[in-house]
């Protein structure tokens, strides 16, 4: 697990345009079928912002199975999780 507080806005400051998919607050399993559809669609980097610990587990695990980086970031109220553009 990567977690480091400053890269969502280092990748900002490198504009890095990324598409942010925001599944804070929602319940299981409507965070992983949006990561998903996200992910099957956008080469370019995601964000995905999520609330709980385990919902950000398996945004992660998405992002592996689909063969793609990822950087996680506790933010004040949940995660980002930003899934790097597919090579």
């Amino acid at each position: 697990m990567k977690i480091n507080k400053a890269e969502v806005s280092s990748k900002e400051k490198e504009g890095i345009k990324m598409k942010e998919v925001d599944a804070r607050g929602l319940s299981c399993p409507e965070p992983m079928m949006l990561t998903e559809e996200a992910v099957k669609s956008e080469k370019g980097a995601i964000r995905i912002l999520v609330t709980e610990p385990h919902q950000r587990m398996n945004v992660e695990k998405c992002a592996r199975d689909h063969g793609r980086e990822y950087t996680s970031t506790e933010t004040e109220d949940g995660f980002a999780v930003v899934i790097e553009p597919q090579k």
